[in-house]
């Protein structure tokens, strides 16, 4: 399963959707970054593979950062990993 965390400006911790595989995690990704670089404050909407209740919209000029990992079974608690922090450039 692949996890896709976005840092929203403002807001302490990341909002994510998982999907089940790479090819469509990266697609997501890229949707976002297209959504990042347009600078509209367009609403990008997403759902989640994992938790099909899930679902998300969020302003893509709110969106200070967005990472993929895969989460496996190594990883205690299923953690996310250490390093991802985004900080915004105005």
């Amino acid at each position: 399963m692949f996890t896709i965390d976005l840092s929203i400006r403002n807001t302490a911790f990341p909002i994510s959707v998982q999907r089940k595989s790479a090819e469509d995690a990266e697609a997501v990704y890229q949707l976002i970054l297209a959504a990042i670089r347009s600078g509209n404050p367009d609403i990008v909407e997403l759902k989640c593979e994992g938790k099909t209740e899930k679902k998300i919209a969020v302003r893509a000029s709110e969106i200070s950062g967005v990472q993929i990992f895969q989460k496996d079974g190594t990883t205690p608690g299923g953690a996310r990993p250490p390093g991802f922090f985004a900080v915004a450039a105005e």
